[in-house]
């Protein structure tokens, strides 16, 4: 989001793709609980444009999970998205699940990685929990997507995120943002999940920076009782 509401991103004015997915989703039968925004909410550094992005959510009247990505500004996102119904990187018991948001940001670098801080956080969450599943979720994904450039700015630690969360024994899901392109695989038990963005997408596999044509997209995640989910991408025709 840009503080302009005419605000461009690579040809796309952004508000109007935003809500463009929102119309889609209000349309449609399929009806959700609370809304995962894994990172990347603003593009102009300002607190004009969370307050934009805020204006355009509220009406769907959920819970709003959001997380940092690494082109937002925390000092500025934290006053927004810590007011409810929006939250910044909540933990959260949802009958027998447990949604935990991670902040996997650096200052200044494009790349993620998990502060030891935040694995010392992840683990008191996780412990104090009697919860039987658990669904993560944060910006950069801890797993390669197969395009040299993007590749370079992943999790840094992340073969370490994964380890420990197998060692939970009961992390079923992770979901991530950052790489425009859809994602979807298994690492050590564990369901790795990533969805394109509400904007422009990136082209998969490409060695250097390439920008795809595919529209808008979402993704739907329905959370059962045995620890099992289903999901559908949800790509919004331009």
């Amino acid at each position: 989001m840009f503080a302009d509401p005419d605000g461009e991103l690579r040809g796309t004015v952004t508000a109007d793709s935003l809500q463009q997915v929102l119309d889609h989703y209000n349309a449609g039968d399929w009806r959700a609980e609370r809304v995962l925004i894994t990172g990347d909410l603003i593009q102009d550094d300002s607190a004009e444009a969370y307050d934009r992005f805020r204006e355009l959510l509220l009406p769907l009247n959920m819970r709003m999970h959001c997380i940092p990505g690494n082109h937002d500004v925390r000092d500025l996102m934290k006053p927004v998205c810590r007011r409810p119904p929006f939250s910044y990187c909540a933990t959260e018991e949802i009958r027998n699940w447990l949604l935990v948001g991670l902040d996997s940001c650096i200052t200044g670098d494009a790349g993620g990685e998990i502060a030891a801080d935040e694995f010392e956080r992840l683990d008191a969450i996780v412990s104090a929990s009697p919860a039987k599943h658990i669904m993560v979720c944060l910006h950069h994904p801890p797993v390669p997507m197969g395009s040299a450039w993007l590749d370079t700015v992943t999790l840094k630690n992340g073969a370490e995120l994964l380890e420990k969360l197998q060692a939970t024994g009961r992390v079923r899901l992770l979901v991530f943002g950052h790489v425009h392109q859809p994602y979807e695989d298994e690492h050590n038990g564990i369901q790795v999940i990533g969805t394109p963005s509400t904007c422009r997408q990136f082209k998969p596999g490409s060695d250097d920076f390439d920008i795809d044509g595919r529209p808008p997209a979402y993704r739907r995640i329905t959370l059962h009782a045995d620890g099992s989910n289903e999901n559908e991408l949800i790509w919004v025709g331009n």
